[in-house]
């Protein structure tokens, strides 16, 4: 097995979101199950695009559309946990954005999941991929860590 990453921190990101967990995303374990990292992963992407305004889940002409997605998990998160959303993009092409997004448990300074899904931008009604419309591509390139 190949040497597994540690879990980065909070610095590894440029803006955060703050979710309250909820009674019913502990599974019979006692923490938050798997799935509902991926509900906070969309949570907080969705949440800071509409913050920025350049998402209109309702009639916007463009939506993204989850594509490919994955999550590593480093330790657990349980209700009544606070979670903070770190938000960082990767890649911006043409249609597409490569989100990653660092769950962090309460005031803990590395990540508890770190997760990522792509984001390919089509048309509301064809559903067929466009070029991201500039107010959305100047908004993710503020995700961009500096190199």
């Amino acid at each position: 097995m190949a040497d597994r990453p540690n879990p980065s921190a909070r610095s590894a990101y440029k803006a955060f979101r703050t979710i309250t967990t909820r009674w019913m995303d502990n599974d019979t374990y006692g923490h938050m199950n798997n799935v509902v990292h991926y509900s906070l992963f969309d949570t907080a992407v969705n949440g800071w695009l509409i913050d920025q305004g350049v998402l209109d889940f309702r009639v916007g002409k463009q939506v993204g559309l989850v594509v490919e997605t994955g999550c590593r998990y480093f330790s657990e998160i349980a209700f009544p946990d606070t979670v903070t959303a770190g938000l960082r993009v990767t890649r911006i092409g043409t249609s597409s954005v490569r989100y990653e997004v660092g769950l962090f448990r309460n005031e803990d300074v590395t990540a508890a999941a770190e997760g990522f899904f792509v984001h390919v931008y089509v048309d509301r009604q064809t559903r067929r991929p466009e070029p991201l419309s500039e107010p959305l591509r100047l908004a993710l390139s503020r995700l961009i860590l500096p190199s």
